[in-house]
């Protein structure tokens, strides 16, 4: 094909699998990345917080890396408006870029309510590095720490407060924390947790004001409780950053409608990440789902029709993962459906676990414990594998209705692996993305382990494809 102008605006996770997708396909077009920040992980912005990791292990792409893949970089100017007619971009600076392609993924950004005093001194949100920064030179270690919101954003905060032996304490509107990824029974468990953590947890309330007194900050609620801190960090909702894409005649509702090609309805625009609203798996509606599974997804299939390919994604489920200072909190999928469930719990153990049936289906499932019984065991990706293939368990359902905590069996007797490798988007090496090693390749091998794993599988007929 004739060499192309690609331009991707956000060096975020979306528009970073983009450019490596157009490069394992066209070597020759141009490139260039339009971005008001670097590239960095906002993912690990915790660690940093913690200082478990030094500033620059925060960064995702350096100089090098980007003269490697051949593209020119724009950082630290900002799209103003879009020609879609005349097919370029209008920067901050006065500038403009012509394109034949234009990848629009520009993430999101942090929202703060209308309180008093929100926008004094000692209060700030903690969505991008210089949050982070500001952080770190501005409060001193051991300080008190109110959050303001314990949805998915604050608790995704916490690791790195609490990790910087801050005392924290969330104050959450809505009647349980974590109220758009669980539901109140599982939030009791986190709760209970938190606490005896040293993380205190107030529900039912909002933040009326924050004033300051000498250097610490005055916090007063909605019930008439007041509390002092050091520092407040504002947690309360990000919205997709698509101002500027409004006078182009793109078609937006919560975030920029894409299709299956993460097109959106004006030739030769594409949308991706936070910032798309996209297919969502065995569905015919569209959602903005502003996790990086999603954006990584979004992105590769995005550069691929960028380059000339012909690749439909089939569509995101809700994905939510959280580490709760050492607690694992997950929900995927239509996990609020109480048409059919199967639960166990135990605040004693700190284990919550609900899988949601349409049948012989997990369509939705809430899942909690400690990260070795959750994270290290891999059931949080098995059910949600569960959920992507749409796998019917047959006589399985019955065995994780008696065993809910073992979900290794059925995976392995139903092959979601194998259903997985026909749909994945993302398994496929993309620009040096794959081992880094030399000539080293994976190896499968049968352990001595594999016959205890799938003995016991009901009759083959009960274990559907």
């Amino acid at each position: 094909m004739a060499n192309k102008k690609h331009v991707v605006v956000g060096a975020g996770p979306a528009g970073l699998r983009a450019i490596e997708t157009i490069r394992a396909h066209d070597s020759d077009s141009s490139i260039t990345l339009i971005g008001d920040e670097s590239a960095y992980s906002r993912m690990v912005l915790p660690y940093y917080l913690a200082g478990n990791i030094q500033e620059k292990a925060v960064f995702t792409g350096d100089d090098g890396y980007f003269a490697g893949l051949n593209v020119e970089t724009r950082f630290g100017a900002r799209v103003t408006g879009i020609d879609a007619a005349g097919k370029s971009v209008s920067l901050s600076d006065g500038s403009s870029v012509g394109y034949d392609n234009l990848l629009i993924a520009t993430g999101s950004s942090a929202t703060t309510p209308p309180i008093d005093g929100a926008d004094g001194e000692g209060v700030q949100n903690m969505w991008n590095l210089q949050d982070a920064r500001n952080f770190k030179n501005t409060v001193a270690s051991g300080s008190r720490v109110v959050i303001v919101g314990a949805g998915f954003i604050g608790l995704i905060i916490l690791d790195g407060l609490h990790g910087g032996g801050h005392t924290i304490t969330f104050v959450e509107l809505e009647d349980h924390i974590l109220p758009r990824m669980i539901n109140p029974e599982a939030a009791e468990v986190v709760e209970a947790w938190l606490e005896k953590n040293g993380v205190r947890c107030i529900t039912g309330a909002s933040v009326s004001s924050i004033g300051q007194h000498d250097k610490h900050r005055n916090v007063k609620l909605s019930n008439g409780n007041k509390m002092e801190a050091d520092a407040v960090v504002m947690a309360t909702g990000i919205r997709p950053n698509l101002d500027f894409a409004s006078g182009a005649g793109i078609a937006t509702a919560d975030g920029i409608l894409v299709d299956g090609r993460m097109a959106t309805n004006v030739e030769g625009i594409y949308a991706a990440g936070d910032v798309a609203e996209g297919p969502v798996l065995h569905s015919d509606s569209r959602a903005v789902h502003a996790i990086q599974p999603t954006a990584f997804e979004h992105g590769r299939v995005a550069g691929s029709n960028m380059a000339g390919q012909n690749v439909s994604y089939p569509g995101s489920i809700g994905f939510n993962v959280v580490d709760a200072v050492g607690l694992q909190v997950a929900s995927f999928g239509d996990w609020q459906s109480d048409a059919d469930t199967t639960v166990v719990s135990s605040s004693i153990t700190s284990v919550y676990r609900r899988l949601s049936w349409d049948g012989d289906r997990i369509v939705g499932a809430v899942m909690v414990g400690r990260a070795s019984d959750v994270a290290a065991l891999n059931d949080v990706g098995m059910v949600k594998g569960f959920i992507q293939v749409g796998t019917r368990l047959g006589k399985w359902k019955d065995y994780l209705n008696q065993n809910p905590l073992d979900v290794r069996k059925p995976y392995i007797a139903c092959k979601v692996a194998e259903g997985l490798l026909k749909s994945t988007l993302t398994g496929g090496d993309s620009a040096g993305r794959g081992y880094r090693h030399g000539n080293v390749a994976a190896k499968t091998q049968v352990s001595e382990w594999h016959g205890a794993l799938v003995s016991g599988i009901p009759e083959p007929e009960a274990a559907a494809e």
